[in-house]
């Protein structure tokens, strides 16, 4: 009888261990997907960051304004960078195959990070030349 029973329990222990492993790779496609977006917020909440300095370089006086304007140039192409990932990004459908998500989000993280770069060494550049530009500080005489 205990024999009888086991041989009912198997298939549903291997059903069982089969929607475990689906929910699993669910799980890694939902990660997968936060950890992308997650990187998008990041650099969503540097934009301001991008304009500012881009217009305080086109306000900077001295005699270096071909690197204000090559650092504006760096300033608007991480901003077009970001741009044009966004209009490019198109979250796969729930229905598709999570390998084929995975993918996916794969290809677009790394993209999303290339972005980062950009954006991070454009505005770098940027406050280093205008700290570079600002004026020393005056010492008061007595």
């Amino acid at each position: 009888m205990k024999t009888l029973h086991l041989v009912y329990l198997l298939p549903v222990l291997a059903l069982l261990s089969g929607c475990l492993s689906l929910n699993s790779d669910e799980q890694k496609a939902e990660a997968a997907e936060k950890a992308v977006l997650a990187k998008h917020d990041e650099l969503m909440a540097q934009m301001d960051q991008l304009t500012i300095l881009r217009q305080q370089l086109q306000k900077t006086p001295g005699p270096d304004t071909v690197a204000a304007c090559r650092q504006r140039r760096a300033l608007l192409a991480a901003d077009a960078a970001m741009m044009d990932w966004m209009h490019r990004y198109r979250k796969p459908a729930d229905t598709a195959a999570v390998a084929r998500r995975l993918s996916y989000f794969a290809g677009q993280q790394h993209k999303i990070d290339s972005v980062a770069v950009l954006f991070r060494t454009s505005l770098d550049s940027a406050q280093l030349l205008l700290k570079a530009a600002a004026p020393a500080p005056s010492s008061t005489r007595r």
